[in-house]
C-alpha cells in the first residue's frame, strides 16, 4: 500500500472514531455512574410547567425524558410496564376466584401518573375492566407522547372509552376528590426526589389514606426505583443518610400500612440497573387483631405469610393460565387479529418471568434487612 493510500485509510478510520463520539446522551445512575449511548436524534425538546421534556432517538431507540433522567425506552418499556402492571391485576382474578369462585377479574383500576400511555395501554389489555382513572400532572407529557411516541399507546389508549383521563394532581384528586373505589391502584409516578412533584405519593399517610379506596382483595402497586444490590459504593450504608436509593423505605413505608408487602424488581437495560416495584394488600381485617390472644396473632402472621408465599412461588401453569383467560387483544389492536391468548400478546410476563421478578438476589436482600427507613411527610426518602 502506497504511504499516501494508508494515510488516506488512517485519516478514514479516524473521523470514523471521531463521528462515533460525536453525540452521546449520558445519564447519572448513582453516584460515580453514568450510563452513556449514541444520540441519533433530538426529536423534539421543550419545557412545561413542571419539566423539561424531550423525546430523543437513541441506540435504545425512541426515549422519554424528563429533566435528565430516562422514563421510558423503545427498546424495553413492555418490560417495565408490563411488569408494573399485570402481577397484581392477575393476582386480583386469582384472589376472587379462589374466595369467590369469580371468573372475572378486575373491573375498576387506578394509574397516578403514566403520562406515556403505556401503563393504561397494558391495563386495558385486560378484558374484566370496565373503568380505568389516570390522572397525570403534566399534560404536556401526554401529549409530547401521543405525538413523538405512539407505539407507547397514543391516542388509540386515549380514546378508549373505559378510560377516564384526568390531568391534575394525583395526590389532590385521590386525597380531596375521588368519590369511588378500586381493584387496583397502580402509582406510576415520578422517582421520589427532592422539589420533584411526586414525593407525598410515597409516605405513609399517603398509603394509609389510598388503602381506603380499596375493594376488597384488592391490591395497590407502585413503582419503587432502583433494585439493584451491588449498587451501594464504598461508605454508603444502607439506610443511612447517604443511601440514595428508596426501594427498602417504600417497602418498609408499606409495611406499616398493609397486611402483606412484596418486594420485586427486573433488569430494565435502558436504566443501567435493576429496577423496584413494591405490591401491598391485605388479607385479615386489622381491628379484630388489636386485642387478640397470641393464638390470633399466630394465625393472622400464618395467613399474612402464606398470602405472600402463594403469590411469591405461584405455579407457573396456573399463572399462565390466568393470563390467557383475562388478557386479550381487541379486535382493533394492531398488534394481532384478536384471537390471541394473553401468552400470545405479553412480550415478557408470564409464569416463569414472575417467578424471577419475586426472587430478589441475595445482597439486595441483605441490604433490604439493614434499611430501617419509613418514609414520613416530616421525613422523606430521597432517591438519588
Amino acid at each position: 500500500m502506497s504511504s499516501l493510500a494508508a494515510s488516506s485509510a488512517s485519516g478514514s478510520a479516524i473521523e470514523d472514531q471521531r463521528l462515533k463520539a460525536s453525540f452521546r446522551f449520558v445519564e447519572a445512575v448513582f453516584p460515580g455512574v453514568d450510563i452513556s449511548v449514541e444520540l441519533k436524534e433530538i426529536m423534539t425538546s421543550s419545557e412545561s410547567e413542571f419539566q423539561k421534556v424531550q423525546a430523543i432517538r437513541t441506540a435504545f431507540g425512541k426515549m422519554l425524558v424528563t429533566d435528565g433522567k430516562t422514563q421510558s425506552t423503545q427498546m424495553d418499556e413492555y418490560v417495565y410496564h408490563e411488569s408494573l402492571v399485570h402481577p397484581s391485576l392477575i393476582k386480583n382474578a386469582l384472589d376472587k376466584k379462589k374466595k369467590g369462585g369469580e371468573e372475572k377479574g378486575a373491573t375498576s383500576v387506578f394509574i397516578g401518573g403514566g403520562g406515556e400511555l403505556a401503563t393504561a395501554r397494558e391495563v386495558l389489555r385486560h378484558k374484566s375492566v370496565e373503568r380505568l382513572v389516570m390522572v397525570d400532572l403534566d399534560e404536556h407529557v401526554l401529549n409530547v407522547c401521543k405525538e413523538y411516541l405512539p407505539e407507547w399507546g397514543g391516542d388509540k389508549v386515549a380514546n378508549d372509552p373505559r378510560l377516564e383521563l384526568i390531568v391534575g394532581d394525583a395526590y389532590a384528586y385521590l386525597t380531596q376528590e375521588c368519590k369511588e373505589t378500586f381493584d387496583v391502584i397502580i402509582m406510576d409516578i415520578s422517582d421520589p426526589i427532592e422539589a420533584g412533584p411526586g414525593i407525598m405519593l410515597y409516605t405513609q399517610e399517603f398509603y394509609s389514606f389510598v388503602k381506603t379506596l380499596l375493594n376488597p382483595h384488592g391490591v395497590f402497586v407502585t413503582q419503587a426505583g432502583i433494585a439493584d444490590g451491588v449498587a451501594h459504593p464504598e461508605g454508603y450504608e444502607p439506610g443511612s443518610d447517604q443511601d440514595f436509593s428508596s426501594f427498602a423505605a417504600i417497602f418498609n413505608t408499606l409495611g406499616t400500612v398493609f397486611d402483606c408487602t412484596i418486594p420485586y424488581s427486573v433488569n430494565i437495560s435502558s436504566f443501567g440497573c435493576d429496577w423496584g416495584f413494591v405490591m401491598a394488600f391485605d388479607v385479615i381485617n386489622n381491628n379484630n387483631n388489636e386485642d387478640g390472644n397470641d393464638t390470633e396473632c399466630i394465625a393472622a402472621d400464618v395467613m399474612m405469610s402464606t398470602a405472600i408465599e402463594e403469590h411469591v412461588n405461584a405455579n407457573v401453569a396456573l399463572l399462565d393460565d390466568m393470563i390467557d383467560r383475562c388478557i386479550a387483544t381487541p379486535p382493533n389492536d394492531g398488534t394481532g387479529t384478536g384471537g390471541e391468548k394473553g401468552g400470545d400478546v405479553l412480550r415478557y410476563y408470564d409464569g416463569l418471568s414472575h417467578r424471577r421478578m419475586f426472587s430478589l438476589p441475595k445482597p439486595l436482600r441483605e441490604n433490604m434487612k439493614k434499611d430501617r427507613r419509613i418514609m414520613t411527610k416530616e421525613n422523606p426518602v430521597f432517591m438519588y
